[in-house]
């Protein structure tokens, strides 16, 4: 396994549309475990494919490890089937825009579908952080970012920063 390099706000690679996995391979099995190891290293929550230059619909992520259990899960070629009408509201950070954390209002319940490492379609209904976890790394599969759902408020208030890492 390897540490990747994390891809910085304003790369063009991370406003790009990804491509689906046609297939599950051991070259990405080598990602998606160099992918875990590169965010718990970060320390990240999750870590979506183009994070790292990898144009694929894959991300990876851990909602619990930083309490003590580690439970690394990887989705491929996701998809969001439904989302609840009930909203909440949370800080998001995200590695490739460090210092940077913003409130977020997003779906509070989303049914994903994934493909596993296995190959093997699942779906599970996911709420709190793991759904907003999800959510944002299933934006960056679309190239969109958490800057973009902030309040106008909290982008004028991230303001200066997000300029300084356009220098």
């Amino acid at each position: 396994m390897a540490i990747l390099n994390i891809l910085q706000f304003p790369d063009p690679r991370l406003r790009r549309i990804c491509l689906p996995v046609p297939e599950i391979s051991d070259e990405i099995r080598r990602l998606a475990a160099d992918m875990l190891e590169t965010m718990y290293d970060a320390p990240g929550r999750g870590l979506a494919g183009p994070q790292v230059g990898a144009l694929l619909r894959i991300f990876v992520m851990d909602v619990t490890w930083r309490e003590g259990e580690a439970r690394p899960f990887v989705c491929i070629n996701p998809e969001i089937l439904a989302f609840s009408d009930e909203t909440a509201v949370f800080t998001e950070g995200c590695l490739s825009i460090p210092e940077v954390p913003g409130e977020v209002t997003r779906p509070a319940e989303i049914v994903l579908a994934w493909t596993d490492l296995n190959g093997q379609r699942q779906q599970k209904r996911m709420s709190g952080l793991e759904a907003v976890c999800a959510q944002h790394e299933f934006d960056h599969l679309n190239g969109r970012l958490c800057i973009d759902l902030m309040s106008e408020p909290a982008r004028f208030a991230a303001s200066p920063r997000l300029q300084a890492m356009t220098l």
